[in-house]
């Protein structure tokens, strides 16, 4: 056992080290696209056009794993540059509804053919197998911290 605990000692640091290299190459590209933007920005921006007109600010909490006040401060920031809209729900005064602008959706479609780059980068060099017995270990730490 103590083998398996050395060789498991910087797993955190490791995954964290690729999840760094990952994002610095995204903050690369807006930049290098004169765009200011972070990726937690980029994140909420992408999930807002990807599911549609009907989406609502806690689809989005939902949806990306960052907790209530993260998520409105990003979703206030893309609403402050002019990238979204936020305003309620007809007939449903409790939910926020999302949208993006004309110049959220220019901002999506100049960044997404430079992120499918930057996802293709990701898994280049890995075959169907390696790649599926990747996410398959990604999902069982994952599902190792849930409580």
């Amino acid at each position: 056992m103590l083998n398996q605990i050395d060789e498991i000692s910087g797993i955190g640091l490791h995954l964290d080290m690729v999840l760094r290299k990952v994002q610095d190459a995204y903050l690369r590209k807006f930049k290098e696209l004169d765009i200011e933007l972070t990726i937690e920005q980029w994140v909420i921006l992408y999930r807002i056009y990807q599911l549609g007109e009907d989406v609502s600010q806690s689809d989005i909490v939902k949806s990306n794993f960052r907790n209530r006040a993260t998520t409105s401060r990003v979703i206030g920031g893309l609403e402050r540059k002019g990238w979204i809209t936020k305003t309620r729900f007809d007939g449903d005064l409790k939910r926020f509804k999302l949208e993006l602008t004309a110049e959220g959706r220019a901002i999506i479609l100049q960044i997404e053919p430079h992120a499918d780059i930057l996802r293709k980068k990701a898994i280049e060099g890995l075959d169907t197998f390696e790649f599926d017995t990747f996410l398959k270990v990604l999902d069982r730490i994952g599902e190792n911290y849930e409580e």
